[in-house]
């Protein structure tokens, strides 16, 4: 059964740096499908950044050249490296996977991965 922990997140001031993780056990990382979304109360979980097992990424235009999602096989682990931060970042992150195979277009959708986290949470301030 794949378990993902993400690292506890913070606070930054707009135009900061953040990296948050996910510990991922109970299967490898090089094998799966994994995504970071962001949720704010009262909408829905936006997709934010995923990754292909074979390493191929995809952004959602909000963060793109700002954020970058990479993995570490070694350490089984998720990143989500955030730069230039916006106040409109602030929210409750959270890591999925997915072990089934994803097209590129579906790593931003929430109801494509049946594997989270429990949520990390991220507050930019201006």
């Amino acid at each position: 059964q794949v378990q993902l922990v993400e690292s506890e997140g913070g606070s930054v001031q707009a135009g900061g740096s953040l990296r948050v993780s996910c510990n991922i056990t109970g299967y490898s990382a090089q094998k799966l499908c994994l995504g970071w979304f962001r949720q704010v109360p009262g909408a829905q979980r936006e997709g934010v950044a995923g990754i292909e097992s074979d390493g191929s990424t995809r952004y959602a235009d909000s963060v793109k050249g700002r954020f970058t999602i990479s993995k570490d096989y070694t350490m089984n682990t998720l990143y989500l490296q955030m730069n230039s931060l916006k106040p409109e970042d602030t929210a409750m992150y959270y890591c999925a996977a997915e072990m089934g195979f994803l097209e590129e277009w579906e790593l931003l959708r929430a109801d494509m991965f049946r594997e989270w986290g429990q949520g990390t949470q991220v507050t930019v301030s201006s």
